[in-house]
């Protein structure tokens, strides 16, 4: 059974600092997580991690500081573990301090979470590093698919394989991502389905490099921004092919108007050091892009500011937000993309779900799609900007009633344009391709 170790009293502001998760096993690394439930930031310099062992030692890295309601998850596997027995403590620079402790009788299943955050008790929850915890899950009860229950295939026999994942419609074309470093381009086959376009280089999809032109992007989720395809695909990536043992959570953005058949990314935004750690397989499994205007209409509020989102403030980017989705954790993370090269993490939201494998945003409901694959049964969560400004859970979905509980990982939304009494198609990626069939549709009211 876990235990409140309590601290020993000392002034404000360090008093405010308090160990909020820890994740002592599964998908992510030995992580414990701080929470600043005071009003005023805290500089973190120097300040020590420990277990319950005196020699252990985590040094918190100079210029490290927490505002007022933020949350910061440290990797401590290097500097020691966590064991099903364990405690996490936290010390002032000088390592005598004791500032809060948190000791467990048992391994993380999956998460110790306090609830509520900061001031609450330890007890098992969803992993949400680096994020409000998950508390009582949202009191939303799974219901019905919102749409018709049949679903068809629709694609031909055995065209693209395995490995299928992220999708994203554009009108009369639909672009998809394949883990092996592909990036497709289809089109129509006049039956309600899709094919490869066979012009421009596209018949086999085209082979995707890091910047400079090596590597193999393990390519899993694809957007775009309101420039559409000429503003360029973004592909999200969670490790190199050629050095599969490694994360490297990556967005990349290519130019896809040329007609070779292969595609080097123009710029890469490397995110790895800023998200706990998981495994290199477990990394960013979807995108997508929401428009600046459709976060400050909504009262967005930005994660790294605490206040209302500026767009202003990141100087020049593609317009919008980039959601990314990470399989490992079930965590949603919204950043600025910068043209400089430069990002900022504007949100962290968790899905309340084991992984996540895709993220679509529908503009024409103002919501986020959120989905997992056959880990979770097929289930589909819908997030909008609550009154708070922050994205916030307002349905979960079961899969549809024809569907199979498949390895779908990618998961597209037609736009308003295709709604045919009150109806609108949606399509899916099963990655392990299914009795020969990677693309199936189905239908969700408009």
């Amino acid at each position: 059974m876990a235990t409140v170790l309590a601290p020993p009293a000392h002034a404000a502001p360090a008093d405010d600092i308090r160990i909020n998760e820890v994740v002592t096993t599964g998908s992510v690394n030995d992580s414990i997580e701080l929470y600043n439930k005071g009003t005023a930031a805290v500089d973190l310099s120097g300040w020590i991690l420990r277990d319950d062992d005196n020699g252990s030692r985590y040094t918190i890295a100079s210029g490290t500081s927490l505002t007022p309601g933020a949350f910061r998850a440290f990797d401590v596997h290097k500097a020691f573990g966590l064991g099903s027995d364990d405690e996490a403590r936290l010390y002032l620079p000088d390592g005598t301090t004791l500032v809060d402790s948190f000791g467990w009788s048992s391994h993380s299943d999956p998460s110790w979470s306090r609830c509520p955050d900061g001031t609450g008790a330890f007890g098992a929850a969803p992993v949400t590093l680096g994020a409000a915890n998950s508390c009582g899950g949202g009191g939303v009860s799974p219901q019905a698919w919102p749409g018709g229950g049949s679903v068809a295939t629709a694609d031909a026999t055995n065209v693209f394989g395995d490995d299928l994942s992220g999708l994203y419609q554009e009108g009369g074309v639909m672009w998809g991502a394949q883990n092996s470093g592909r990036l497709w381009r289809l089109v129509r086959d006049g039956s309600g389905g899709w094919k490869p376009d066979t012009t421009g280089g596209w018949t086999s999809g085209k082979a995707l490099h890091f910047p400079g032109g090596s590597g193999t992007p393990d390519s899993e989720g694809v957007t775009l921004t309101g420039a559409g395809s000429a503003g360029g695909a973004y592909v999200a990536s969670e490790r190199n092919g050629d050095a599969s043992g490694t994360s490297r959570l990556s967005v990349l953005s290519y130019t896809v108007s040329g007609t070779g058949t292969s595609l080097t990314a123009a710029k890469e935004w490397n995110l790895t050091s800023d998200l706990p750690s998981v495994g290199s397989n477990l990394g960013l499994e979807g995108i997508t892009w929401v428009p600046d205007s459709s976060l400050t209409g909504a009262g967005f509020k930005d994660a790294s500011t605490g206040a209302a989102y500026d767009p202003s403030r990141y100087g020049s980017h593609t317009g919008g937000v980039f959601f990314v989705g990470v399989e490992g954790t079930g965590m949603v993370y919204g950043y600025v993309l910068q043209d400089s090269g430069a990002y900022t993490r504007v949100a962290s939201v968790s899905s309340g779900m084991d992984g996540v494998m895709e993220l679509q945003w529908e503009p024409q409901a103002s919501r986020l799609w959120v989905v997992c694959d056959d880990t979770c049964h097929g289930q589909h969560r819908t997030l909008r900007v609550n009154s708070s400004g922050v994205f916030a859970m307002t349905a979960v979905y079961n899969r549809p009633s024809g569907m199979p509980d498949l390895n779908n990982e990618g998961f597209s939304v037609s736009g308003s344009d295709e709604c045919v009494s009150g109806s609108k198609p949606v399509y899916w990626a099963d990655d392990s391709n299914d009795s020969g069939h990677a693309l199936r549709r189905g239908t969700i009211t408009c």
